[in-house]
């Protein structure tokens, strides 16, 4: 028997091989299932709802299959990042899940690079331990592996939910409703309307030049910003968050800014002291009609 150094050593090759090849064969898959779908819109734009039903069990295996492959794929990595666990002699009890799901489903698929991981598991833990999970004695591997193993009929809610995905997919419609002719109630009408029992709209009067010289244009007239700014969405610590550009920085006064603001307060005040009121009465100051008719009243006295 090989050291289990080595055996462990295989296993992580294989786990790499096995994983690429569950994402290639699924991707093929997948572009596969969209040419089955296009023919199917096909076949119910045509009227043909009994041969759709049948091979869309087709593609309703060919999407479990896939399915599988991905929790497959999901196993492969969890073993492949827990490798230093499979140094041991007996297995994890957090991987014998996925050991047992892919011993009990590898040799069910055409993936050889995960029948050969399968078979070192085998030589790693054993013959019984195998049997185990071959039989599902203990009911280790997983229940979605072995539901999507399981060969039986679509149930037929599945299927008609798959026919009204496509459908609705590739704009078909179906079920074909059937068209019954309405009967007109009121043969009067079409003498009372002739324009087909449709209102005519009545024409507005055009607005006047001064009405619309007093129009506020829409605030979206004229060409748009190529700049624009989306708003952050909200998180746990900002539930309704805005927008804030950025402005000018403010600057502060720095010291000779704000001796230069007294000097210029000082002349100000200087300039009113000099303009203003005297004791010998007002200068700098224009006379009202007053004052005017008194100085003259008091030159004729002279």
């Amino acid at each position: 028997m090989a050291p289990s150094s080595s055996v462990v050593a295989k296993i992580k090759v294989q786990l790499k091989l096995s994983i690429s090849r569950l994402r290639m064969v699924q991707q093929k898959d997948s572009a596969i299932a969209k040419q089955q779908r296009r023919a199917m819109a096909q076949l119910l734009e045509q009227g043909k709802d009994e041969s759709a039903r049948i091979r869309v069990e087709n593609i309703i295996r060919s999407d479990i299959t896939t399915e599988l492959l991905e929790i497959l794929e999901l196993y492969c990595e969890l073993l492949l990042a827990r490798i230093g666990l499979l140094e041991a002699k007996d297995c994890d009890p957090g991987l014998e899940e996925a050991v047992k799901s892919i011993i009990y489903a590898a040799p069910r698929t055409d993936i050889k690079e995960l029948q050969q991981a399968r078979q070192l598991l085998v030589e790693k833990y054993g013959k019984e331990f195998a049997l185990d999970a071959i039989d599902n004695n203990d009911g280790k591997v997983a229940e979605r592996v072995v539901k999507k193993l399981r060969v039986e009929p679509p149930d037929p809610e599945l299927v008609n939910s798959y026919l009204k995905e496509i459908a609705r997919t590739y704009g078909v419609q179906w079920p074909k409703r059937q068209e019954t002719p309405e009967l007109d109630d009121d043969d009067d009408d079409d003498d009372e309307n002739p324009s087909g029992g449709q209102a005519v709209r009545n024409l507005e009067a055009p607005l006047s030049t001064d009405e619309l010289s007093r129009a506020t244009p829409p605030r979206d007239l004229g060409p748009k910003s190529p700049v624009s700014v989306a708003p952050p969405s909200p998180s746990t610590e900002n539930i309704s968050p805005k927008i804030r550009l950025p402005g000018p920085p403010e600057l502060k006064p720095t010291a000779k800014m704000s001796g230069l603001k007294k000097r210029t307060d000082a002349d100000e005040e200087k300039g009113k002291e000099t303009n203003g009121e005297d004791k010998g009465g007002v200068r700098g100051k224009i006379p009202d009609v007053d004052e005017l008719a008194r100085r003259f009243a008091a030159l004729k006295k002279q």
